[in-house]
């Protein structure tokens, strides 16, 4: 096992042990827990059987868009502007089912379900909630999260609400919408009284990142019942959004005050992206730590590069994992290479289509 196998490895170890630990007053949810810790053991046997075999390397993460639509209008969104919210009901819910036991089975332990608004396809959530070896995080705006939907979620231990938020209430309502904070925040209170395991996923710009870091903000998080914060870094995939990204010094300025957070809440799952990929030797995109599965099934390096040669509907998962793009990207350092903060392959898509073109 190589030694990125062996740090991702024991970094899910660690996120699964967190969370065992946060759950062991709820005996349904820490046996859930108990029993994904045996399975992730025999995941990451399975993906170094993979890489010792047939010089495969499987990724233990996986990113699906799921839904080609959505009830809200983020301002900045990259779904909108990589055209993955265009209408259209993509694959079947049949055909991701295929696709989740496909990847289950060479050792993919997560599969992290985007859109669009993942919970308009309900249905495709539903089968995901089948497949008992893989734990699903949704990324979910939260608005459809209420009394009709909640028992899904209370008897679906392996599917994960990531609420998305922009900070404080004047923040989420200025991108997503007035009144949505309120929205979101019944939500919480819905899953937190029913006991269900959830946490919240917040873009991080060049203007909130110091509220969405602050002890304040945490501790409100905790008292809602959150149990893992997502960070993810903006990408300025529309004109005129540039000033919301992070510089090179708010980065390390970022990475620093999460690293606080986590010594000071050591019961809540903490993970950043880009951020963490910097201890992990760069960019772990284009199957090195995962991938991305568009709407329609296209093979990508990752959601902010949406550039396929491959189509799962064709090769499966496994025969997308050796994509030649992947493999070119892995050469040319694109992917693993030296990390300088921010989405390496967003700032270098010029040479990502170039690749692609390319022989």
């Amino acid at each position: 096992m190589n030694d990125l196998q062996q740090y991702m490895a024991s970094a899910i170890k660690r996120i699964v042990t967190t969370a065992y630990q946060n759950v062991l007053g709820n005996p349904k949810q820490a046996l859930f827990f108990a029993q994904i810790q045996h399975a992730f053991g025999k995941s990451e046997e399975r993906r170094d059987t993979l890489t010792q075999e047939e010089g495969l390397n499987v990724p233990p993460f996986l990113i699906a868009s799921i839904a080609t639509a959505c009830n809200l209008r983020r301002k900045g969104c990259y779904a909108v502007q990589n055209g993955l919210v265009k209408g259209g009901q993509g694959l079947k819910a049949e055909q991701w089912r295929a696709i989740f036991d496909e990847a289950a089975s060479l050792g993919i332990n997560f599969a992290l379900l985007a859109g669009g608004e993942p919970l308009t396809r309900m249905d495709i959530l539903e089968e995901a909630a089948q497949v008992r070896n893989m734990i699903f995080p949704v990324f979910t705006n939260g608005t459809l999260i209420n009394e009709k939907s909640l028992p899904f979620f209370s008897k679906s231990h392996n599917i994960i609400p990531l609420i998305s938020l922009e900070g404080n209430d004047d923040d989420t309502d200025d991108r997503r919408g007035e009144g949505v904070h309120q929205r979101v925040r019944h939500a919480m209170e819905l899953l937190s009284k029913e006991k269900v395991f959830f946490g919240t996923s917040i873009t991080v710009t060049s203007q909130n990142w110091q509220t969405v870091t602050s002890g304040a903000f945490v501790q409100d998080l905790v008292a809602q019942g959150c149990k893992v914060v997502i960070y993810v870094e903006y990408v300025p995939a529309q004109e005129g959004s540039d000033h919301l990204a992070l510089n090179n010094e708010e980065i390390h300025q970022l990475q620093a005050a999460i690293n606080i957070q986590r010594e000071r809440c050591p019961q809540m799952v903490f993970l950043s992206f880009p951020g963490d990929e910097e201890e992990m030797g760069g960019c772990l995109a284009a199957g090195r730590g995962f991938f991305h599965i568009s709407p329609t099934g296209k093979a990508e390096p990752c959601p902010f590069s949406p550039f396929s040669d491959t189509s799962v509907l064709e090769v499966g998962v496994k025969g997308a994992l050796a994509s030649p793009l992947f493999h070119k990207l892995q050469l040319a350092h694109l992917v693993g290479g030296e990390h300088h903060g921010g989405c390496a392959l967003f700032e270098h898509r010029k040479e990502v289509e170039a690749l692609l073109k390319k022989d």
